[in-house]
């Protein structure tokens, strides 16, 4: 093995890219796990969503919400409406960071079409995508869309921020985490390390310090004298890339909302002892592994978010927490039940039943407490006071 790091787990590795290899020896045979994730995921010309090696949808590589069908965005478009209406006259944006395959961001513009016209026509649909690959996929998707379209970043915003509803869906779980390990004495970075055959493997680095050192009392993660025990070689993540994406974030929004939708834990649950291999998964052709250094580029890889963690990134990037939930109860706040009745006693008795049944199966799978319905809806505030949202309130009647 390359270095002095000791092996701490790892899996039987296909052979190592040559492009990762380079890079690997380059950085002296290993890196931090959060530099091995943001190559695997956004290196324009090998990364998983960089080079556009994933799809996303019912027969891609997983499925969202938004892929489905519209009924999610048509459920979500009275909450955005609202939002918007709330920042009064003058031109307005509805922003989408990391719009996937653009199925969200052409669903809420037709919603918004269709149900709110006015609102609708002063409104425009700006998509922050830092991979070309997706941006391509979606520009054909956004091709005739009823709003007006443009693709632009973070620091192009900066500079002329926006009044607006921005959305965040599934997104903060691919920023790249920082794994950590406690050694049985103290807490180490673990890292990604070319062996000698050429595969990689997961091995312990230094002790942590800095940044990384001083997340540690805030999440619960004290040394056993002080806290629950956890054995020699349990793991975790640190989400570093939080609250820098949160501060462009608001650099980008002079006033409007940000509405977070991720997989999302209390830090007592995302750190319980019994968690002994955190959150971080690989996702490929609809199946999930534990193996995250199986061929890198070819696998999306995630961590659920932690939300002591968002929330405190948030307050100091200057966001105001609104409040959240989990999207089941998110959905029957905004009308969900209302659907589902309109499905069941809608049109003729045969004509559409196919569709009807398709239609239901999508809602049902959007609140499914095994599934999606267990993402946090996420609402945050910036520029002005705002009243609670729509989804936190009681689910209408």
């Amino acid at each position: 093995m390359l270095g002095c790091q000791r092996v701490v787990s790892g899996f039987d590795c296909l052979e190592v890219p040559p492009w990762l290899v380079q890079r690997l020896l380059a950085a002296g045979g290993a890196v931090p796990f959060s530099t091995y994730m943001d190559w695997a995921l956004h290196d324009p010309d090998h990364g998983a969503y960089g080079a556009g090696h994933l799809a996303i949808g019912p027969r891609g590589d997983f499925a969202t919400s938004p892929s489905l069908g519209p009924a999610f965005a048509q459920l979500l478009a009275p909450q955005i409406a609202a939002w918007l209406q709330e920042l009064g006259d003058g031109p307005l944006a509805l922003v989408e960071t990391g719009p996937g395959e653009g199925h969200l961001a052409r669903q809420l513009a037709q919603a918004l079409q269709d149900g709110w016209p006015d609102l609708a026509a002063r409104c425009s649909l700006v998509l922050v995508e830092p991979n070309g690959a997706m941006a391509r996929r979606q520009a054909e998707r956004l091709a005739g869309s009823p709003l007006p379209v443009r693709w632009s970043s973070f620091s192009e915003l900066a500079a002329a921020p926006l009044r607006g509803v921005m959305v965040a869906h599934e997104v903060l779980d691919a920023l790249a985490v920082e794994r950590i390990v406690w050694d049985g004495e103290r807490w180490r970075q673990q890292r990604v390390a070319l062996t000698p055959e050429r595969g990689l493997a997961l091995v312990v680095g230094e002790a942590l310090e800095g940044w990384a050192a001083e997340q540690l009392a805030p999440l619960g993660l004290l040394p056993p004298a002080q806290g629950p025990p956890r054995p020699a070689g349990w793991c975790s993540e640190l989400h570093p890339g939080l609250a820098p994406w949160l501060e462009q974030a608001a650099a980008a929004l002079e006033m409007g909302r940000l509405l977070v939708v991720d997989y999302a834990l209390e830090a007592r649950r995302y750190y319980a002892p019994a968690r002994r291999q955190g959150t971080l998964m690989a996702y490929r052709d609809q199946r999930a592994s534990p193996d995250t250094l199986q061929q890198p580029g070819s696998w999306d890889l995630t961590a659920h978010l932690c939300l002591e963690s968002l929330e405190r990134a948030a307050r100091s990037g200057g966001w105001e927490p609104l409040g959240s939930c989990r999207q089941g109860e998110a959905l029957l706040a905004l009308g969900l039940a209302q659907a589902l009745h309109g499905l069941q006693h809608g049109g003729e008795p045969r004509s559409d039943l196919a569709a009807r049944l398709a239609s239901r199966e999508a809602l049902l799978r959007l609140v499914d407490p095994a599934g999606l319905g267990e993402f946090r809806w996420i609402a945050l505030a910036r520029g002005q006071p705002a009243p609670v949202p729509l989804f936190l309130r009681e689910p209408l009647r």
